[in-house]
């Protein structure tokens, strides 16, 4: 009995449920609200309904909880694209619907794509950004090696082309993922459109007009 009461198990279970969830959400919600720099430690933990002390013992610095939320987050959009690219038809059309899901879901939630795009932060979260954009990347390369196999695109280095693409879409969503640009009601359509019918002539070789889904 005594054994029992004294194993790991029985000791995490009186320590009641696992807050790491919860902490995540409260921070992620901080940041879509108003960015890295307002998502402090002090705040999260009100956020989260918990004691500070609490907050620390799961994330024993503030920048190892953005660590944290920039690869679940992160992770959450690559899976998202790469249901795209796993799709029927021709790889010109997945790799333009994949580029048009990743641009028109972070212009939804603008703050927080921002805040993954381009708000200066430090280097371990910068670092965990660049895992972010070589992930997506991947997904990109997958369809061009397809449309490469299959006749559809010339030959090519599609490692190069698919960090292009990224860069594009990275480099082109940041004015329009800026508060600025929110404020002035600024209609962003036709320049994704644009920046993936650019992306696209560039891997096909030829005029490509990307039509956006209605």
């Amino acid at each position: 009995m005594h054994d029992l009461l004294t194993s790991p198990r029985v000791r995490l279970r009186r320590r009641g449920a696992d807050k790491h969830p919860l902490i995540l959400k409260a921070a992620r919600t901080l940041i879509a609200q108003s960015g890295f720099r307002e998502a402090q430690m002090t705040a999260i933990a009100e956020a989260a309904g918990i004691a500070i002390g609490t907050l620390y013992r799961y994330f024993p610095s503030r920048t190892e909880l953005l660590v944290e939320v920039v690869k679940f987050t992160a992770q959450r959009e690559v899976d998202v694209v790469a249901g795209i690219a796993m799709r029927d038809g021709t790889a010109c059309e997945r790799l333009g619907m994949a580029a048009w899901t990743f641009a028109s879901r972070a212009l939804r939630g603008r703050r927080l794509a921002h805040a993954l795009v381009a708000e200066p932060v430090e280097p371990e979260v910068e670092a965990a950004r660049l895992t972010y954009h070589r992930a997506l990347s991947r997904v990109f390369r997958t369809i061009i090696d397809q449309g490469i196999a299959n006749g559809e695109f010339p030959e090519q280095d599609s490692a190069a082309s698919a960090d292009c693409i990224v860069g594009c879409l990275f480099e082109g969503l940041v004015a329009p993922l800026s508060s600025e640009a929110a404020l002035a009601g600024v209609p962003m359509q036709s320049q994704v459109t644009s920046i993936i019918s650019f992306c696209l002539r560039g891997v096909a070789g030829t005029a490509v007009a990307f039509i956006p889904p209605a």
